[in-house]
């Protein structure tokens, strides 16, 4: 059932000046629809506590959803946890060393990138967030 079992992950894309620029998105498992994306110079808990805000209005938190993640330092910490618990959804980490367990999120990236962003040089944040604007509508 969409909206009860989701994935969430970071990813990294080289920009040509010289900066990483990083992917926050939450996928559904049921529809495989991408709930958000957002990038971002740094992976922070600031991207972090926006992937979440930008995913709050879609959230029944009667549903008891569960959202789960690789373990990433991004998804251990307490604002990460608490922030979870607010919105009324269940946290769910990867077992240690079985990147299978994410492996939606992961096919998510490595299709984002492959389709989309592997053809374009892409100069900065904003042009990586107008990229990705763009492909997650078609998506």
């Amino acid at each position: 059932k969409p909206l009860t079992v989701m994935h969430t992950d970071i990813t990294q894309v080289a920009l040509t000046n010289g900066k990483w620029g990083y992917i926050s998105a939450v996928i559904d498992e049921a529809s495989k629809e991408a709930l958000t994306v957002l990038a971002s110079y740094s992976p922070n808990k600031a991207l972090i506590k926006k992937t979440l805000d930008k995913l709050e209005p879609r959230i029944d938190p009667e549903s008891k959803p569960i959202l789960h993640s690789d373990q990433g330092w991004q998804y251990q910490v307490s604002e990460y946890r608490d922030r979870l618990k607010d919105l009324g959804i269940v946290q769910s980490m990867s077992r240690k060393g079985n990147c299978h367990d994410n492996a939606p999120a992961e096919s998510f990236f490595s299709i984002l990138k492959r389709e989309c962003l592997k053809r374009y040089q892409i100069k900065n944040i904003t042009e990586l967030r107008a990229i990705l604007a763009s492909y997650i509508k078609w998506y």
